[in-house]
């Protein structure tokens, strides 16, 4: 079964030798252009998708409007994505050894952004990619006392090592 990657988390492509993407940076943040009236009264945040060349030749990447889906909430509702405060990867030559980022403007209602799913499908070479996902969410690490679990990968592995160094030092135990 495919699992969705942590917000954070690299993704690389197979099919393109050095390629890989992450999405990161999922924060509050209001667009640098002013608010979009269709927005009013949902919070905004930002994420950045950024794809690195670690291959031997360049790539020419594509991460237009329409490659980058936003869903919120357990019910996976779409955000409202502002298109004209957006940044996007159009047509660009990412040289080995380089990066080039995408910075992405949503808004939502404040109480679903706990649970934040972006879906990304680049275009390399005028080639389509497969899709991929990354789950996260604004305020899940903030939160001391959650009354409803985390999502899926979400701090999974510290919890087990925590778990382990705690077995460890408790006397009793070899």
């Amino acid at each position: 079964m495919y699992e969705p990657n942590v917000v954070g988390d690299w993704q690389e492509y197979e099919a393109h030798a050095g390629l890989r993407v992450r999405v990161h940076r999922l924060e509050p943040a209001e667009p640098p252009r002013g608010r979009d009236d269709a927005a009013a009264g949902l919070t905004y945040f930002s994420v950045r998708v950024t794809v690195e060349n670690r291959g031997a030749r360049h790539l020419g990447i594509h991460l237009e409007d329409g490659q980058i889906d936003v869903r919120v909430g357990p019910d996976g509702e779409g955000a409202f994505i502002d298109w004209r405060n957006s940044q996007f990867i159009e047509g660009f030559d990412v040289y080995p050894l380089r990066r080039a980022t995408a910075v992405l403007y949503a808004a939502a209602p404040e109480g679903v952004l706990s649970h934040v799913d972006v879906q990304v499908q680049l275009r390399v070479d005028d080639e389509w990619t497969d899709r991929r996902l990354w789950a996260g969410g604004i305020g899940v690490l903030e939160a001391t006392t959650a009354p409803t679990p985390a999502s899926p990968g979400q701090g999974s592995l510290a919890h087990q090592v925590s778990a382990f160094l705690r077995d460890q030092t408790e006397p009793g135990t070899a």
